[in-house]
């Protein structure tokens, strides 16, 4: 959402009574967000947000536990709905959770009729409403026509491509005008594990099969050769899965983070096109995992890269490992935008590290499946002191 063009004044009965899953609003001094279609995106869960539902969440804002980023404070701005009428009926302003305890001897059929009235009055704020999902674009704000497709335009940015692009929004996102480029750049998830699945089960049963026969051996010298038996074949898929999570450290902190130089327009756009459009887009869902198509052609030549070195079937056992951390890896990545993980468990944490990378540490945290390498080789995220 963007912020809306004009403001309405809006009760503080009104405001109390938007605090269920499927309608959210909090206030952060007079200002009133609707941050409903946030809550499960929300890294810390959406229970901590309905808890402060129809209050003010500044302190919250604030820390601790957690200082929001400017970025947070600047994406809290899309879901902006309106102005606090301070003048209403404050001993009416009563949240939802405090009438189900006062009128908690209200039998079943009363509780009923009031929960169609509120569904009704909130069909018919929408209805009147005046006020769009998306606000007029701004060019001298947003420096891009949102109207039209981003990739032509970016590398018009220059030097300001770097500060646009990690100022994420929660809106969707065009890169071409042409419907065919349009639908591959998108890509459901689903996709990734019916795409790769059975070609890593094809290559497991091979490097099996094929160690099995005890004919495989590595030639130290041309006299001396080592057989690997084939209870091996673990251990050199572990190896593979082991330095795909090194390239994709790599990659991403290398390449998808690469800084292009501001008076370079084609740089600026292969950025874009790569990982830019992610940063700026970050639950843009059709955009968060590889197209099996361009990741076949890059897999490619990492397979006959790897055979260059480790021929025949310890090659496949190699790169058969690496595959499935591949694909474990884009499952995690979309799992950390979209999913909900069980508080305190390991996927929460690298869901919280994931959101920091993208709207306070963009420098830093370029792990996604593990934090590993982010230790060795120092991007690993600061911890928040207050």
């Amino acid at each position: 959402m963007s912020p809306l063009r004009t403001s309405r004044l809006l009760s503080e009965q009104e405001v109390a009574r938007h605090c269920t899953k499927d309608s959210c609003w909090v206030l952060r001094g007079t200002r009133v967000y609707d941050v409903t279609g946030f809550l499960r995106l929300h890294p810390g869960g959406d229970a901590l947000i309905l808890h402060m539902s129809g209050t003010d969440i500044d302190q919250e804002m604030e820390g601790p536990p957690h200082k929001h980023s400017d970025n947070a404070r600047r994406w809290m701005e899309q879901y902006y709905i309106g102005e606090l009428d301070r003048n209403s009926c404050t001993h009416k302003a009563q949240t939802l959770r405090e009438r189900r305890t006062t009128q908690g001897t209200t039998d079943g059929h009363t509780q009923q009729e009031e929960r169609e009235e509120e569904r009704e009055e909130g069909r018919e704020e929408e209805e009147e409403s005046p006020f769009s999902r998306y606000s007029t674009v701004d060019l001298d704000k947003d420096l891009v026509d949102w109207a039209q497709p981003l990739a032509w335009q970016v590398g018009h940015l220059g030097e300001r491509y770097d500060a646009w692009v990690h100022q994420p929004v929660d809106r969707p996102i065009r890169l071409f005008g042409n419907a065919f480029l349009e639908a591959n750049t998108k890509t459901s998830w689903y996709w990734v594990p019916v795409f790769w699945l059975p070609i890593i089960f094809y290559f497991s049963w091979h490097c099996f099969v094929t160690l099995a026969q005890d004919s495989a051996q590595v030639f130290l010298t041309p006299e001396f050769s080592i057989p690997v038996h084939k209870y091996m074949f673990p251990l050199l898929f572990a190896l593979g899965w082991f330095l795909w999570s090194f390239l994709e450290y790599s990659i991403h902190r290398f390449i998808f983070h690469m800084t292009p130089p501001g008076h370079n327009y084609y740089l600026i756009t292969i950025h874009f096109l790569l990982h830019g459009q992610h940063h700026k887009s970050p639950y843009d869902g059709s955009r968060l995992v590889f197209p099996p198509g361009l990741a076949a052609v890059v897999t490619g030549g990492l397979y006959m890269a790897l055979h260059g070195v480790l021929p025949g079937v310890l090659g496949d056992c190699v790169f058969v490992g690496g595959l499935c951390g591949y694909v474990v890896y884009d499952m995690i990545h979309y799992y950390l935008h979209y999913g909900s993980p069980k508080r305190g468990s390991y996927l929460y944490n690298m869901k919280a590290w994931h959101v920091k990378h993208h709207f306070e540490h963009q420098r830093a945290g370029f792990g996604i499946s593990t934090t590993f390498w982010d230790h060795p080789f120092n991007t690993v995220i600061p911890k928040e002191r207050f």
